[in-house]
C-alpha cells in the first residue's frame, strides 16, 4: 500500500505520524505522573508555537515574504476571542461550545484584518514589507493596551482614557482594562484541542502547498515575473496565502488567550519579541521546511525548561543548540552531508535492482 503513494503523500503521513506518536506519548507521559505540572502547562503554549510556525512558514517559506506581524494576528484572535467568552460566560455555559464559536470568531477577525493589511502591505517587497508587518503588531498591542470595554444595564461603554471614562452604571462591569487586558476569561484550551489545531492547521497547509494554488504560490516565490507572464494572478494569490497564515495565526491566539486568567498585551507575548521567535522557529527547521518547523519550536520551547537546573549554563546551551540547529539546516557542507546521507539508501536499492 505504502509503495503505491507517492514521495509526497509519503512525506506528509510521516508528519502526521510524528505529531500522533508525539501527542501519545506525552499522554502517557502524563497519565503515569512522570511528568511535571509545570511541564504540562507548557503543551498548550507549545502547540500555540507550532501552529504560528506552520502559518509563518505558509508566507515566509512557500509565497517567499518576510513578515513580521504574526504576532499582531495572534493578539487579534487572542482578545477578540477571549473578549466573547467573558462576555458569553454565563449565557452559553457548554465550555467545548463556547470555545467552539471563540476560535471561529478569532480566526474570522484575524483573517479579515489579514486582508484589510495585505491590500496595501503586499505590494511591498523585502525589508520594506518586514518593516510595515512589524509596525502593524506593534500598532495593533499598543491599540489593545489603551482600549477600555465595559457592560451593564444600557449595553458597551467603550473608552481609551480609564475605567472612570467608561459611565457606567453600579451593575456594570469591567471586560476589558486597558493594560491590565481581560481578567477573568474562561480557561478552556487543553492539550487535546491544542493537538487538534495543530493536524488542521498541518491538513490545511499541506493540502494547499500540494494543490493547483500551491504550485501557483511556489511560482510567485520563485519567478514572480515568470509567473505573471503564464496569467498567474499575483495579488489574488499572495491575498490568499497571507489571510489564510492570519487566519491560522488568529487560531493560535484563541488557543493562547484561553490558556491564561489574565490575558494582557505585552513585548514579549504579542509584541516583536514574539513576532521573531516564531521567525527563528521557520528560519531554524528550514524555510518552506513545514516539518522543520514542528521540531524546531518543539525544541526551542521545551528546551529551556529541560535545561532548568543548569542554571549558570542554561542560556549558553540553548545558543550553542540554535547555532548547531543553524550550521546543520544552512551550512553548504551539512546540506552535502545531509543529501549524501539520505540517499545512500536511494541508491542502494537502486542498484539491487
Amino acid at each position: 500500500m505504502l509503495k503505491k503513494l507517492s514521495k509526497q503523500k509519503k512525506n506528509d503521513l510521516i508528519t502526521y505520524g510524528i505529531v500522533i506518536v508525539a501527542f501519545i506519548a506525552m499522554q502517557i507521559l502524563i497519565g503515569s505522573g512522570q511528568i511535571s505540572s509545570l511541564f504540562q502547562g507548557l503543551m498548550v503554549p507549545l502547540c500555540t508555537y507550532i501552529i504560528l510556525a506552520i502559518s509563518l512558514n505558509l508566507v515566509v517559506g512557500i509565497l517567499g515574504e518576510l513578515s513580521l506581524g504574526h504576532a499582531g494576528f495572534m493578539c487579534v484572535g487572542a482578545f477578540s476571542s477571549a473578549f466573547f467568552s467573558k462576555t458569553m460566560s454565563d449565557t452559553i455555559t457548554n465550555s467545548s461550545l463556547r470555545f467552539f464559536i471563540a476560535l471561529l470568531i478569532g480566526i474570522v477577525v484575524a483573517a479579515i484584518f489579514g486582508i484589510i493589511i495585505g491590500i496595501p502591505v503586499l505590494r511591498l517587497k523585502g525589508d520594506y514589507l518586514a518593516i510595515v508587518t512589524l509596525a502593524f503588531g506593534e500598532i495593533i498591542k499598543n491599540l489593545v493596551n489603551v482600549l477600555y470595554i465595559g457592560k451593564d444595564s444600557k449595553g458597551f461603554h467603550f473608552s481609551t482614557k480609564d475605567v472612570m471614562s467608561l459611565n457606567m452604571d453600579p451593575d456594570g462591569k469591567v471586560l476589558v482594562n486597558g493594560p491590565q487586558g481581560i481578567t477573568g476569561a474562561p480557561k478552556d484550551a487543553t492539550f487535546l484541542i491544542g493537538f487538534i489545531l495543530v493536524l488542521i492547521t498541518l491538513f490545511i497547509v499541506l493540502n494547499l502547498i500540494h494543490s493547483r494554488d500551491g504550485r501557483a504560490i511556489m511560482a510567485i516565490r520563485d519567478n514572480r515575473i515568470a509567473a505573471e507572464s503564464i496569467g498567474i494572478n499575483i495579488t489574488k494569490y499572495k491575498l490568499m496565502t497571507f489571510t489564510i497564515s492570519a487566519g491560522m495565526a488568529g487560531a493560535a491566539g484563541v488557543l493562547y488567550g484561553h490558556n491564561l486568567s489574565n490575558l494582557t498585551a505585552n513585548t514579549n507575548n504579542f509584541g516583536y519579541n514574539m513576532s521573531i521567535n516564531i521567525l527563528v522557529f521557520v528560519v531554524l527547521g528550514g524555510i518552506g521546511n513545514i516539518r522543520g518547523s514542528i521540531i524546531s519550536a518543539v525544541i526551542l520551547t521545551l528546551l529551556p525548561e529541560l535545561l532548568r537546573g543548569l542554571s549558570d549554563y542554561r542560556m549558553l546551551i540553548y545558543a550553542i543548540v540554535l547555532i548547531i540547529m543553524m550550521l546543520f539546516n544552512w551550512a553548504p557542507k551539512a546540506i552535502e552531508w545531509r543529501e549524501k546521507y539520505l540517499s545512500f539508501g536511494k541508491k542502494k536499492k537502486e542498484a539491487s535492482k
